[in-house]
């Protein structure tokens, strides 16, 4: 298991200030303007370009049951998070852990500066509570690297099992088994970076980097191996996510092969890692996302319309979720009256 540490008491003059906390709300508050107004200018022209009528009909004939199903799947895809980040931060109280990881989910959707913006924002957030900043980091990191890991994995199994005709969709090596295969070749030198840290002896920046990341690549091993059930929630953070993009396709009528989806989800968001000036990515993700999808053989028309469809739920979702998290830690991170209890500090009932 990952060693812990405690977060020190703080005094209230000890506690950081809120001026951060107004310049998150004013960013988060920002985007989400932002991302709507985008929304509502993608429709449009989606009504209003002649040559994507067809993609307009088939939003127009979606099934209402499936959009259900869809929306359930990606609350389910958020509680995976929440659980994942419940073991990694085991520290950290059950409530307040889920309000943070919440605020990440929602901050990481819409705010534009790319996958690592939410991380940002819950590291932030775990520091004003008091936690030590460097080991926030560190177990921050490995966050980012044990559900990095369950996406690689995935990209892996789909893409041999595609190259091995094991499942049906496309069987081009070069979409299916040369992904795969790159994706190994990630693996052998993220499990090589331990070894390779011990090796660097410099007192340099980077030298203090090379150790720190091997640490972090030990502290992710470790995690995986230990078999705590919570990393389930890793796989549901990424497996009901995928499958709401299935289920948008079924809602339309139109049914891709499942390894062929992976791989096209998998490679089609790998623009996720950059930020992109555009709040959620309006246009920018979903172009990636369909031409993955085409590119693996799906018809045009079916997967803009499954796009428009998975990315509004997979946007205003943990955006609304991850908004009133964000206030409700907010008050977490606001000093408690003298002599008063802070709720904060107050662990929530182990309810597993």
């Amino acid at each position: 298991m990952i060693p812990r540490t405690n977060p020190p008491e703080l005094s209230g003059a000890q506690r950081p200030q809120p001026a951060g906390r107004a310049d998150h709300s004013r960013r988060l508050r920002n985007a989400i303007v932002f991302a709507a107004v985008l929304s509502v200018l993608a429709v449009a022209i989606v009504l209003a370009v002649p040559g994507l009528g067809t993609v307009a009909d088939h939003l127009e004939h979606v099934d209402v049951w499936w959009v259900a199903l869809a929306l359930s799947l990606e609350l389910a895809s958020c509680v995976g998070y929440v659980i994942v980040f419940q073991l990694v931060f085991a520290d950290t109280p059950r409530r307040a852990a889920t309000r943070i990881a919440w605020a990440e989910m929602g901050f990481g959707a819409v705010v534009p500066v790319g996958g690592a913006g939410g991380i940002g924002l819950g590291a932030w957030m775990l520091h004003e509570r008091g936690e030590p900043l460097g080991r926030v980091a560190d177990q921050s990191a490995v966050l980012f690297w044990a559900t990095s890991a369950v996406n690689v994995a995935a990209l892996i199994l789909a893409g041999f099992c595609l190259g091995l005709r094991v499942l049906p969709g496309p069987h081009d090596q070069l979409l299916t088994t040369l992904p795969a295969g790159g994706c190994v070749l990630v693996i052998a030198a993220f499990l090589a970076l331990p070894g390779a840290a011990r090796r660097v002896t410099g007192a340099g920046r980077l030298g203090a980097l090379a150790r720190a990341t091997g640490t972090t690549v030990t502290e992710t091993e470790a995690l995986l191996r230990a078999g705590d059930w919570r990393l389930l929630g890793a796989i549901a953070y990424l497996g009901c996510d995928m499958a709401v993009l299935w289920v948008s396709f079924r809602a339309f009528g139109h049914t891709p092969p499942v390894a062929a989806l992976v791989l096209a989800y998998l490679i089609g968001y790998l623009a996720n890692i950059i930020p992109i000036p555009i709040p959620g990515g309006i246009g920018v993700m979903d172009t990636g996302l369909i031409g993955a999808l085409v590119l693996y053989g799906s018809p045009a028309i079916s997967a803009t319309a499954a796009v428009l469809l998975y990315h509004a739920i997979a946007l205003w979702l943990p955006t609304v979720g991850g908004t009133i998290g964000f206030l409700r830690a907010r008050h977490d991170l606001i000093p408690a009256a003298d002599g008063a209890a802070d709720p904060a500090q107050t662990p929530a009932p182990n309810l597993s």
